[in-house]
């Protein structure tokens, strides 16, 4: 079974709420609108120690009940985060205890990713590793290398978001997600904005939307998301 918090994977896909501002106004919002799991981006939202989102985590938890996603992401992966890389994964470390899971690029630094993967299992966390490519799409052989690197890299679920730039390149990614297990992909800009919609028909666990400003291009608010889910239910 693939899981994050009380969330199973295996039953349907995640609609996933990006926090990026505002953290406590956003996350019952997100919760109100038919959210199923936050993701806290530490990166966007300025925080770098773990006593700045001790108490944030907890008051999310309360207030809402969905698991929470933690990621801190690299700038080369379209993040926010200025300091240095082994501030990053310890923020991550420190804050497990707090979180369902967590969030690290497959091209963090291998030494740090592999003893932030190691700390996430030993606490029954799941893992979630990402790879962005915010130029164009891979062809199919070099999408499910990627994807396979992530999980042998120890991911419970493989993230991969690309930028499409034609149709057939959207198709590729589908192709190759219906035949993959526990993965979430994701087209991303104008072009692939379906995506996030028909993506979890073809086997992507996890979705994401926004709340207020797009955090990634294409991104759907999370009412949108909704309801186009649920017109595919």
């Amino acid at each position: 079974m693939v899981s994050i918090g009380n969330f199973d994977l295996d039953k349907r896909a995640a609609l996933v709420a990006a926090i990026n501002e505002d953290p406590l106004i956003q996350a019952k919002a997100a919760a109100y609108l038919g959210a199923d799991i936050l993701e806290i981006r530490l990166d966007l939202l300025g925080i770098n120690t773990p006593g700045e989102v001790t108490d944030i985590l907890k008051k999310l938890r309360s207030d809402t009940g969905l698991p929470c996603i933690a990621t801190n992401r690299l700038q080369t992966e379209g993040g926010n985060w200025e300091g240095s890389e082994d501030d990053r994964i310890n923020l991550l470390e420190e804050i497990l205890p707090l979180t369902d899971a967590i969030d690290v690029e497959l091209s963090a630094d291998p030494q740090l990713r592999d003893r932030l993967v190691k700390k996430a299992k030993e606490a029954g966390k799941a893992v979630i590793i990402s790879s962005h490519d915010f130029e164009s799409t891979p062809d199919k052989a070099t999408i499910r290398d990627i994807l396979e690197r992530s999980k042998q890299a120890g991911a419970d679920i493989a993230k991969l978001a690309v930028m499409p730039n034609s149709m057939q390149d959207i198709l590729n990614l589908l192709e190759v997600t219906l035949n993959e297990d526990n993965v979430c992909t994701i087209a991303m800009g104008q072009l692939g904005k379906h995506s996030r919609i028909v993506g979890p028909c073809y086997g992507s666990k996890l979705t994401y939307a926004s709340i207020s400003s797009a955090i990634a291009p294409g991104q759907l608010k999370v009412h949108e998301l909704k309801k186009a889910l649920e017109m595919l239910q």
